[in-house]
């Protein structure tokens, strides 16, 4: 990746922010990282969903453009066949249970599984097709013992829609140096929501990234987040009122900083 064109037009703070962006810049090609994670853990996939598992892909960060190379977690989703007998948390342990067969020390989260495949950290998400012809997909959510219907391909194609991968590259580099408790979706959701009217064109990197801080600072805390493949799926359930105070906290501690150096590396 290379600098902006407009690179000797940008504010001081807006080349320190594109620097950091080329360093964390992720390879998407055919024989990235995430691809050979993926080719590595398919045999393992394969023999634990037999005939009803449909189709394994990237999905999350990597396919949005919004991951950082820092800190990039794979995501792979497990697309599983509505005919399977299984429930979806009889899936979801079952496939916890296999990785801990091939050695793998799988760690439980809410929706998926983290498994370690050399220093990637790999989060596997199983899921259940709805019907056939449709990409709407049930996961189970470990938390509350329940399932909630979601659909990745309308969650990529709303965060590239939007194109803010700049910014929120920006902000989950910011939101891992400070080891803030901010799902990934929902942050690009808040990115989206901070910067909905701001024009990319007439507008600095810098300033939006400062506007993102003030709206993580002042708005954040109580504003409502729906998923946009479900609406009954209401994101900014995702955190408690206390965790999305630390991460207004740490916001107004970003725009208090001198120097963007103190707010992200």
């Amino acid at each position: 990746m290379s600098l902006d064109p407009s690179w000797r037009y940008m504010s001081e703070g807006s080349r320190y922010l594109s620097t950091i962006l080329v360093r964390e810049a992720v390879d998407t090609g055919p024989f990235s990282p995430v691809r050979l994670v993926q080719a590595t853990l398919l045999p393992i996939l394969r023999a634990w969903g037999g005939n009803v598992l449909l189709d394994v892909h990237p999905s999350g960060s990597f396919m949005k453009g919004t991951a950082v190379l820092s800190g990039t977690d794979i995501d792979l989703f497990i697309s599983i066949s509505e005919n399977c007998p299984d429930s979806l948390g009889e899936l979801y342990e079952k496939l916890f249970r296999r990785m801990t067969e091939e050695g793998y020390s799988p760690k439980r989260q809410n929706v998926s599984i983290n498994v370690k495949v050399g220093s990637y950290s790999v989060d596997l998400v199983p899921a259940k097709r709805q019907n056939f012809g449709s990409s709407d997909h049930s996961l189970w959510r470990r938390r509350g013992q329940t399932w909630t219907k979601t659909n990745v391909v309308t969650h990529i194609s709303h965060v590239l829609a939007a194109g803010r991968q700049q910014e929120t590259r920006v902000i989950k580099l910011w939101r891992n140096q400070k080891n803030l408790d901010f799902p990934s979706f929902y942050l690009e959701l808040a990115v989206i929501q901070a910067l909905a009217g701001w024009s990319s064109v007439s507008s600095s990197l810098e300033s939006r990234v400062q506007r993102v801080f003030d709206y993580l600072r002042d708005t954040f805390p109580t504003a409502r987040f729906v998923d946009p493949a479900n609406t009954n799926n209401v994101v900014s359930d995702d955190l408690t009122a206390a965790q999305k105070q630390v991460i207004s906290s740490a916001a107004g501690a970003a725009r208090s900083a001198p120097y963007w150096e103190h707010i992200v590396r």
